[in-house]
C-alpha cells in the first residue's frame, strides 16, 4: 500500500507512530503537509498538486487535520475522495465531528446517550435554557474548542450568566450543557477503528480540575468497557461518518453519555495507558480497506432508477408488530431487509421468520416507492425522518487531542 499521512506536524507523536507502524508492515508512506496542496478542478479530472507536482500514486490517505485548518484540510480530503482514493476519515465525517453543536444535533435523533444541551443567542433565553438542562452547576463549552480549552464549569446561576455574557460579547458561540455530577473529573475515551473499539482508557482529573483531558494534567488508565459502552462508541462514530475516532463518554447513572467524537484522536495518551499498538490497528484497517473496500450502500447503491436504501421505524401501535419480516416484505414489494436494529443491537441479514416488535428499525434496500408506502402512519404523524433515500445527507454521515495545529 502506498499511504499518505496528511499532517502539518510530522514530528508529533501520533504522526510519527502512524508512519512507523506503516513502515513496519512493509507499506510505502509519506507525511504530506496539508497546507502545501493545490486543488485543480476541470471537467472529469479532479487533480491535486503537491509542491507543483501532480499527485496520483497513493492508495490511501490518513488525515490528521488540525482545528485551525478545518476548511482547507477538509477540502484537500474531499479532493482525494473525488479522485477515488480511500480516506481514513471523510471530509464530511471530519466536518460533522469538528463542530460540537452539529455533532450533537446529528446524534440527538438517534437512541444514544448525550448530556442535555442547549444553544442560545438571546440574553433573555439564557436563564430558561440553564433551567431546562437542570439548573446550576452547568458546563459551558465553546463550540470549536479542543483539548479541554474553552470548557468551563459554572457552579451558580449568576456565574453562568456572567461567563455566557462575556463569551457572547466576544462573538463566541457556546453550548450550555447539563453537569453530569456522578462523572465529575473523569471520562472514558474509546478509540474506534472501523466497527470495533481497539482500546479504551479512563481519564481522571487531578486536584480541583474537573476537566479530565491528559493535556489538562489528567491521569489515564486502561479500562475494559462493557458491551453497552463499546456499542455506544462504535454507533456514535458511525452516525457521524468516521472510520477512525476517539469517542469521549461520561459515565452517567443512566449509562454512557457522549461528550464529543474526535476525528483526529491522539495516540500518545491511550497507547501509554494501554500498552497497545493502536497505530498498527489503524494501519491494518486502512490496508484492509484498500485490498477489499467496503462500500457504504447508503451512498453507492443507486443501481437502478427508483431503487435505494431506507430506514423504516416501527412505532408502538404499528400494524407490522407481531408479523414476520416475510409477511411484511412479501415478494411483490421487491424489498430486502439488510439489517434489523433492536434494543441497540444490529442484526445483519435477519431471518425472515423473525417477528417485528415496537421500536425496531429496519435498514432496507428496494423500490423507494414501496418503501415510502411502508412508513407506518404514526411514524408519519410524528414527522420522524426515518425513511430517506440515497441523497439524504444525514444518512451518509457517518476533535482532537494530539493533532497538528
Amino acid at each position: 500500500m502506498n499511504l499518505a499521512i496528511l499532517s502539518c506536524g510530522p514530528n508529533s507523536y501520533s504522526t510519527r507512530r502512524l508512519k512507523e507502524a506503516a513502515l513496519q508492515r512493509g507499506h510505502k508512506v509519506k507525511v504530506l503537509n496539508t497546507l502545501k496542496f493545490a486543488i485543480d478542478l476541470q471537467q472529469g479530472i479532479p487533480d491535486l498538486y503537491y509542491h507543483q507536482n501532480v499527485l496520483r500514486d497513493y492508495d490511501a490517505v490518513l488525515p490528521r487535520i488540525g482545528a485551525s485548518i478545518t476548511y482547507y484540510g477538509t477540502a484537500v480530503v474531499r479532493q482525494f475522495q473525488e479522485m477515488g482514493i480511500f480516506c481514513g476519515n471523510t471530509a464530511h465525517g471530519i466536518t460533522n465531528s469538528r463542530d460540537k453543536l452539529r455533532s450533537l444535533q446529528i446524534l440527538s435523533r438517534h437512541n444514544i446517550g448525550i448530556p442535555r444541551t442547549t444553544f442560545v443567542r438571546d440574553k433573555k433565553d439564557v436563564i430558561p435554557a440553564i433551567e431546562r438542562v437542570g439548573g446550576a452547576p452547568v458546563v459551558i463549552k465553546l463550540i470549536e474548542g479542543t483539548q479541554g480549552i474553552g470548557v468551563l464549569l459554572a457552579e451558580t446561576m449568576k456565574s453562568a450568566e456572567a461567563i455566557i455574557e462575556l463569551l457572547q460579547s466576544q462573538k463566541q458561540n457556546i453550548l450550555i450543557q447539563k453537569f453530569v455530577a456522578e462523572s465529575k473529573g473523569k471520562d472514558i475515551r474509546a478509540f474506534v477503528v472501523g466497527d470495533r473499539v481497539v482500546a479504551a482508557m479512563r481519564r481522571v482529573a487531578q486536584g480541583q480540575e474537573f476537566r479530565s483531558n491528559v493535556h489538562r494534567g489528567g491521569i489515564a488508565e486502561a479500562v475494559e468497557l462493557s458491551d453497552e459502552y463499546r456499542e455506544t462508541a462504535v454507533r456514535a462514530a458511525q452516525i457521524l461518518g468516521l472510520e477512525v475516532a476517539g469517542v469521549d463518554m461520561l459515565e452517567g447513572k443512566d449509562g454512557p453519555q457522549i461528550m464529543e467524537v474526535n476525528s483526529s484522536p491522539g495516540l500518545e495518551g491511550i497507547e501509554a495507558a494501554t500498552g497497545l499498538d493502536i497505530a498498527g490497528a489503524v494501519i491494518d484497517y486502512v490496508a484492509a480497506q484498500v485490498d477489499f473496500p467496503e462500500i457504504d450502500i447508503r451512498q453507492r447503491l443507486t443501481v437502478s432508477k427508483g431503487y435505494g436504501v431506507s430506514e423504516i421505524y416501527i412505532p408502538e401501535g404499528a400494524d407490522f408488530i407481531g408479523k414476520t419480516i416475510k409477511e411484511v416484505m412479501h415478494e411483490e414489494k421487491d424489498i430486502n431487509v439488510l439489517t434489523l436494529y433492536r434494543h441497540g443491537k444490529a442484526i445483519p441479514n435477519p431471518r425472515t421468520h423473525r417477528e417485528l416488535e415496537a421500536g425496531d428499525k429496519l435498514l432496507c434496500f428496494g423500490k423507494l416507492e414501496s418503501l415510502r408506502d411502508m412508513i407506518p402512519t404514526k411514524t408519519q404523524d410524528l414527522r420522524r425522518p426515518e425513511i430517506q433515500d440515497l441523497h439524504s445527507e444525514e444518512l451518509n454521515t457517518t476533535h482532537e487531542d494530539d493533532v497538528d495545529k
